[in-house]
């Protein structure tokens, strides 16, 4: 007779698992998943209706079509809101793709206490070009070895990185040393605003191109 029981070990057949829900919004209770037999009650506009019991507060938001949520479940008793639901995943799903699409912007730039004239000026370039871009800039000084007992070297760099791209960001704080690093944050200015020292703008450098155009010429 055929063993209708799982194998011992329980080996990982194909589809025998269940996928975990990676939802963040699943754990919220809402309407007839709130369980407790009295919540607090917050109106749409944010008043308080006082303590309900659950049925009649599930019922009063599903009236005027929406939804009761539990927005503080530790609360005694559990305080709830209503709201669109919807309405309420979407906007909230939207700020954290924002903050990982700005998260993304941020390119670093990496010096040294002792950089070459000519190095120092690329890096500038190379800022001024993610600047352009619209891009957040991380300035980010390294010391070597002996240097951190000299780091006003160290400091003199950036501030002249800094004051290198006044025209295209402004640092959001001063300089600061952290660990053997000093950090700086760049934010690009508005567009009507900037003005590169190092590096040509696309648009400036198209306008450039069919400037040198022979007149009658094909450009």
């Amino acid at each position: 007779m055929a063993n209708s029981f799982p194998s011992a070990g329980g080996g990982n057949r194909s589809g025998s698992y269940q996928r975990r829900n990676v939802d963040p919004f699943a754990a919220i209770r809402r309407n007839h998943r709130i369980k407790v037999p009295q919540v607090r009650v917050i109106s749409p506009e944010g008043k308080q209706l006082g303590v309900l019991d659950t049925p009649k507060a599930v019922n009063l938001a599903l009236e005027v079509g929406l939804d009761l949520v539990e927005v503080a479940p530790n609360a005694t008793p559990p305080v709830c809101r209503i709201m669109d639901f919807g309405k309420y995943v979407y906007e909230e799903s939207k700020k954290t793709s924002h903050v990982k699409s700005t998260a993304s912007k941020i390119k670093e730039i990496e010096f040294t206490a002792r950089i070459e004239a000519h190095d120092f000026d690329t890096k500038l370039r190379h800022a001024e070009e993610f600047l352009d871009h619209g891009n957040k800039v991380k300035l980010r000084l390294k010391f070597r070895g002996r240097e951190m007992a000299h780091t006003e070297l160290g400091f003199a760099v950036m501030k002249r990185a800094v004051a290198g791209l006044v025209g295209m960001g402004h640092p959001d704080a001063e300089p600061k040393l952290i660990g053997r690093n000093i950090h700086v944050m760049l934010t690009p200015l508005p567009v009507n605003k900037r003005k590169p020292r190092f590096h040509v703008p696309d648009e400036h450098r198209a306008e450039g191109d069919a400037s040198d155009q022979p007149p009658g010429s094909d450009a």
